[in-house]
């Protein structure tokens, strides 16, 4: 599967298995809500997290790389088109899936976040767009995320230490 992304042609490897990639799909699109994602990258036991101008100096709630998925787009496209937009990295492969949750967006819609662990070319170096800033932050740490992103980083870790 290739796709373009930013000018650049990828093709991540799918560790994670194309069928669970299209039951999240179909879950989705049954469950009537709009689908995003979210990202985690992890380099020397360090999580990728990015800050919006808003919060750049002060403790407010870091992120992960995310996107929103475009209509008729593959999870495996918009994982690595997430990544390369957020953060100028390539993505490799998709790892697995770490779990999602359900919101309102701020127009009222349903939305479903589901969050993947992948594996990219090289860590650096970071062009960010959507983001003023970015921070390596140790997993052990007191993370300064919401309570649904530190379960997703909470089961990547345990995740983790499983293989």
């Amino acid at each position: 599967m290739w796709c373009d992304v930013r000018e650049y042609e990828i093709s991540p490897s799918l560790s994670i298995g194309e069928s669970v990639l299209a039951e999240l799909e179909q879950r989705a699109a049954d469950d009537g809500v709009a689908l995003r994602i979210g990202v985690v990258l992890e380099h020397n036991g360090a999580v990728l997290l990015l800050a919006r101008d808003e919060w750049a100096g002060a403790r407010g709630p870091l992120a992960l790389p995310g996107t929103t998925v475009r209509l008729g787009e593959p999870l495996a496209v918009a994982v690595a088109r997430a990544v390369r937009e957020e953060t100028g990295l390539t993505v490799i492969d998709v790892l697995r899936h770490l779990g999602g949750f359900d919101y309102l967006s701020n127009a009222g819609k349903p939305v479903r976040r589901e969050h993947f662990a992948v594996r990219v070319a090289g860590v650096g170096p970071i062009h960010l767009t959507n983001y003023s800033t970015y921070r390596w932050v140790p997993l052990d740490s007191d993370l300064t995320v919401t309570s649904s992103i530190r379960q997703i980083i909470a089961t990547y870790s345990e995740g983790e230490q499983a293989h």
